[in-house]
C-alpha cells in the first residue's frame, strides 16, 4: 500500500487535467458531411458523455454531487459533473439549486464546487472546401485534496477515436505537512506519458513540453498509421482510384499535422 503524506488539515492542492482529442474524417459530398455530423451527434450525445464522465468520477474515487447536460442545435453537447471526495446523503443535496440545504452540508458542498468538477464539450465541424470533417472533444477534470485525475487517461483515450491528443496537467497551490512545511506537489511526476499505457503510446508520435518548476506538464500525441478505410464516411476504399486515395490520405495527414502543430504550416 502506498504511504500517504501526513498533512496538517486538508490537502489544499488543486490538480487539473485538460484533455483534448481530435477525430478527423473525409466526407466529400455535402450529404456525407451532414451525415457525419449527425452520426457524431448521435454517437457522442449528452447521455453517452454523461456515462463517460460518471466512469471518470468513479475511477478517481470521487462522488457525484450534481450533473448538468445539454445537447446543442445544430450540433455539439456539453456535460458538467460536480464531484467531492466524500459521499453525501442524497437528502442533503437540493436539486433545485445544485447546492446543499442550509447547514453544515451546504457549507461543505460549496467548498468543493469551484475546484472539483468534470466537464466535457464536443465540437463537430467541417469545411466544404477541403472535404475534411473534424470532431473535437474537450474534457477537464479539476480536483482538490488527494484525488488525482491522471489514472483516467487510458480510459478517456479509449472512449474516443483519437487521431490527435493533447493533455495538460497542472498542480496549483500548496498544502502543509504536520511540521508546517509547504508542499507544492504530493506525488512524483515527470511526464504525462508515464500514465499512458505503453501499447497506446506505440501508436502515436508523442512530445512533451514540461515546466517542472511550475508543476506544469504538457503532452501532444499524433497517430502514426493512417488506414484510409477508417477515415472514409460511408465509402469503400476499394471504390476509389489509387491516385485519389493518395490525395485523400495526404489531405488527412496534412490536417492532422496542422492540428498537432497548432499552425497553418501548409498555407
Amino acid at each position: 500500500m502506498e504511504n500517504k503524506l501526513k498533512l496538517y488539515g486538508f490537502n489544499n492542492l488543486t490538480k487539473a487535467l485538460s484533455f483534448n482529442i481530435y477525430d478527423v474524417c473525409y466526407a466529400k459530398s455535402e450529404r456525407e458531411q451532414r451525415d457525419y455530423i449527425s452520426y457524431i451527434d448521435e454517437q457522442y450525445n449528452s447521455e453517452r458523455l454523461t456515462k463517460i464522465l460518471c466512469k471518470v468520477t468513479e475511477m478517481i474515487g470521487a462522488h457525484v454531487l450534481n450533473i448538468s447536460k445539454q445537447d446543442y442545435d445544430p450540433q455539439g453537447a456539453s456535460v458538467t459533473v460536480l464531484i467531492a471526495e466524500q459521499e453525501f446523503p442524497t437528502d442533503k443535496i437540493d436539486p433545485s439549486c445544485n447546492l446543499g440545504r442550509i447547514g453544515d452540508a451546504r457549507d461543505t458542498i460549496v467548498g468543493h464546487l469551484d475546484k472539483s468538477h468534470v466537464t466535457v464539450h464536443t465540437y463537430p465541424e467541417f469545411h466544404p472546401g477541403n472535404a475534411i470533417a473534424t470532431f473535437r472533444v474537450d474534457i477537464d477534470v479539476a480536483t482538490c485534496g488527494e484525488i488525482t485525475p491522471l489514472n483516467t487517461l487510458n480510459y478517456l483515450i479509449g472512449s474516443f477515436d483519437s487521431d490527435i491528443i493533447t493533455a495538460d496537467y497542472r498542480v496549483r497551490g500548496f498544502t502543509r505537512d504536520v511540521d508546517g512545511k509547504k508542499l507544492f506537489m504530493d506525488h512524483r511526476m515527470t511526464s504525462i506519458q508515464d500514465y499512458i499505457d505503453e501499447t497506446t503510446l506505440e501508436k502515436y508520435d508523442a512530445t512533451d513540453i514540461n515546466v517542472y518548476q511550475a508543476n506544469l506538464f504538457h503532452t501532444k500525441m499524433l497517430i502514426k498509421e493512417l488506414d484510409l478505410q477508417n477515415y472514409l464516411f460511408n465509402r469503400d476504399v476499394l471504390e476509389i482510384p489509387p491516385k485519389e486515395r493518395l490525395k485523400i490520405s495526404s489531405s488527412l495527414r496534412r490536417e492532422m499535422i496542422e492540428i498537432f502543430s497548432g499552425a497553418n504550416i501548409f498555407g
